[in-house]
């Protein structure tokens, strides 16, 4: 079994390792120690090292490069380098090396703080794909995507960078700008975004008590201390009569694999299956609870966004407790890291796929994801791209900023009477409309200051529990199942 005392200790948030990561988690090991304990993990140590001809062959090319070639050579780069193209010859987003730099970047975001945008990246088919924004991040506030893929930064392209260096640009101290600019699918143009960069609140439980007994708890990621924040607020509901419990994990990109079993015990009953772990020779092993499920309903809400333990806690809820999941479909990521960094020697941090795991009853939900049991949409203006400050829109032009800024109008009430993308006079009647209301200078052409106001109302409204469909499906559901409990 992956459990607490046989594995081993890593987890990733925010745009530093570059990647979505599930983790064993180990209290008899450091991280990136050899010492991997028993069950699966216990493999990796067993593998066959190079053959001597194998490393001959890599000492050679790096002395014939740094003797022969016509200038002088660095050459922690090209051992840099030759350890990066083995990672990237693996064709795996979530393996891939860290240099020392990295590394200590990637240390500090285990021990809860970091300084960035606030997103989880991965690369696929050399592009930097966004996974998902952390909640409450700059990258979230400002409107990027799960799915989006990020083509430059203040400039300067992504194409062709290895992750790391990738990441390198994207990251920056509190307080500066990340002029980032994104494909989005869907969306015939690229999309700007200016995000300030900030510290990211590490807080990953937060819970609240709707009326009826209804109790909402939402995980952010799977951090070293989310099990014991969401027993506690567990408790706290409970003590406050909760008769029914909404997960939200929407935008979550996963954690700490024992933290994840840790939390589904609470509700899966005992001898029941959480997830199953296979390693390359195809031994499975699997994870049953030994908790005790709740005598109250459960729902749980997810999107694209919710990836890795995300997923394994909605699978385990879902086939193992009964819980109904609420939303749109899952991430798709069914694989378990692990890193080396003590083996390193100088600093730097190898990070290994080394196994996938399975829903409780053996679905590989890798690239396809968890189909909700009830499907929900938000409303057309959360999915609103930014609106280009640079250039004013008005009356009689047609294109895709036209289209985003009708879609936000008709979000906020003025009904633009068209979403296609053409600014006709019912179009500039409606911004006229918002101008009055906001006190600007009802010219009637979306202007730098009309566009940043237009936006700030509509984050506003996406922002209010009201209009957030998914949440209001996952508490109606809880409601009907009480009834229903109720009637028997």
């Amino acid at each position: 079994m992956l459990k607490k005392s046989t594995a081993v200790l890593l987890m990733v948030i925010g745009l530093l390792g570059g990647s979505l990561l599930t983790f064993a988690y180990t209290g008899t090991a450091t991280v990136g120690n050899s010492a991997l304990g028993e069950g699966l993990l216990a493999s990796v140590t067993g593998s066959s090292s190079a053959s001597r001809s194998d490393i001959r062959k890599i000492e050679t090319a790096m002395d014939l490069i740094q003797g022969q070639y016509y200038q002088d050579v660095d050459r922690t780069k090209l051992v840099d380098g030759a350890i990066n193209g083995m990672m990237e010859s693996l064709g795996d987003p979530y393996s891939s090396y860290m240099g020392k730099e990295t590394a200590q970047q990637f240390e500090q975001s285990i021990e809860g703080s970091f300084t960035g945008i606030g997103a989880e990246v991965a690369a696929e088919n050399g592009k930097v794909v966004v996974v998902t924004p952390i909640k409450g991040s700059p990258a979230e506030k400002a409107g990027l995507r799960a799915k989006d893929i990020i083509l430059s930064v203040n400039g300067e392209t992504l194409d062709g960078l290895d992750l790391n260096k990738a990441v390198s640009k994207i990251r920056g101290p509190k307080g500066s700008q990340a002029k980032v600019k994104i494909q989005r699918n869907g969306s015939p143009d690229p999309l700007e975004y200016t995000i300030t960069r900030d510290n990211i609140d590490m807080e990953t439980v937060t819970a609240h008590m709707e009326s009826g007994g209804v109790g909402v708890i939402t995980i952010t990621q799977f951090s070293l201390n989310t099990a014991d924040r969401f027993k506690e607020e567990l408790t706290k509901l409970e003590k406050r009569g909760l008769k029914g419990l909404v997960i939200d994990v929407r935008n979550n990109p996963g954690g700490v694999l024992s933290v994840v079993i840790d939390i589904a015990q609470q509700f899966v009953p005992s001898g029941k299956t959480i997830v199953q772990v296979e390693d390359k020779n195809q031994k499975r092993e699997e994870e049953k609870s030994k908790g005790s499920s709740k005598n109250y309903p459960v729902t749980l809400l997810m999107n694209k966004g919710s990836a890795s333990a995300s997923e394994i806690l909605a699978g385990a809820l879902q086939q193992s407790a009964g819980a109904v999941l609420i939303g749109e479909n899952s991430f798709g990521k069914g694989t378990v890291q692990t890193s080396y960094d003590k083996q390193m020697g100088d600093g730097s941090l190898l990070k290994i796929t080394i196994a996938k795991w399975l829903t409780p009853n053996g679905t590989w939900i890798h690239k396809k994801g968890i189909k909700p049991d009830i499907a929900v949409e938000q409303p057309e203006y959360f999915t609103a791209a930014p609106l280009n400050k640079e250039k004013s829109l008005k009356y009689n032009m047609n294109s895709s900023d036209v289209k985003n800024a009708q879609i936000i109008l008709q979000g906020l009430g003025y009904k633009p009477g068209r979403e296609d993308g053409y600014f006709d006079k019912a179009t500039e009647s409606s911004v006229i409309a918002f101008q009055k209301q906001a006190k600007l200078t009802a010219s009637g052409i979306i202007d730098a200051k009309t566009a940043a106001a237009m936006e700030a109302k509509l984050i506003e409204k996406i922002r209010d529990p009201k209009n957030d469909n998914q949440l209001k499906q996952g508490i109606e559901e809880i409601r009907k199942e009480m009834k229903t409990s109720a009637a028997k």
